[in-house]
């Protein structure tokens, strides 16, 4: 967990080895003259190759968290950089570019288009990148070759089961080749053979290299990771036992 410097001291600017560095990041929602801080100056650093999950109860944050470090917000106050680059205050268009470039995400619904084919839902962000058509072809079925789908290229998601579906938003999560994979309740639409099937899965990418960060409320699924993070009303505690025992 980073610490907090000591009032004075300028920020440090985080390597590229770092791909997400919090610095004391709030987010205060206001409707009139009412307040809510989700956020209450949350740090953390995660570094390239980790595997860290954050795991929390309703209401503590961790959505607007995630929002926050995948792009789709921005904070009240504090820095966030993502692989070296201040992202904390971009306009929208370049944050759309960044979610679309740098961030692979895994959601709960799969979001994946049900007139199209596995191959076709995969090369979508490469589409949005303005990536030729043939090369974003071979980079898609390249992909789903990667998370042992190399025979399901051209099912629609109607015809795939839900860990079958859930592999295709894997693989276009990968097809980018993201500093991030962020994966919010990946398991929570699965029944316990699919779950544990994504998190080896989950696991594999790790061991490949890959830098993920995992959103969940389930202190098992939590468990696959190599680091656990904890948050509870708006702030962080980190591989506290005590705080997942108090969750189940």
């Amino acid at each position: 967990m980073t610490l907090t410097p000591p009032q004075g001291t300028p920020p440090v600017e985080p390597s590229r080895d770092t791909v997400i560095e919090l610095e004391r990041v709030t987010k205060v929602y206001r409707t009139g003259s009412f307040s809510v801080a989700a956020l209450r100056g949350v740090s953390l650093s995660i570094e390239q190759g980790e595997y860290v999950a954050i795991i929390g109860p309703s209401g503590s944050g961790k959505s607007t968290l995630m929002h926050i470090l995948g792009c789709l917000d921005i904070p009240t106050s504090g820095r966030y950089h993502l692989a070296g680059d201040d992202v904390s205050h971009m306009s929208e268009t370049a944050l759309a570019e960044v979610r679309n470039r740098r961030i692979g995400f895994v959601f709960q619904q799969f979001n994946l288009l049900a007139s199209m084919t596995a191959w076709q839902n995969v090369e979508l962000p490469l589409a949005y990148a303005g990536v030729p058509r043939a090369e974003r072809k071979e980079r898609a079925m390249a992909a789903l070759a990667r998370v042992g789908l190399a025979g399901r290229v051209q099912h629609r998601p109607g015809e795939l089961s839900g860990g079958q579906q859930q592999r295709v938003a894997v693989a276009r999560a990968l097809v980018t080749e993201p500093d991030l994979i962020l994966a919010d309740e990946p398991t929570g639409n699965l029944d316990s053979v699919s779950a544990a099937d994504v998190l080896r899965l989950m696991g594999d990418l790790h061991d490949a290299g890959r830098t993920l960060l995992l959103i969940t409320h389930d202190v098992e699924v939590a468990g696959a990771a190599n680091r656990v993070v904890g948050i509870r009303d708006g702030l962080l505690t980190e591989n506290d036992a005590r705080f997942a025992e108090s969750i189940r």
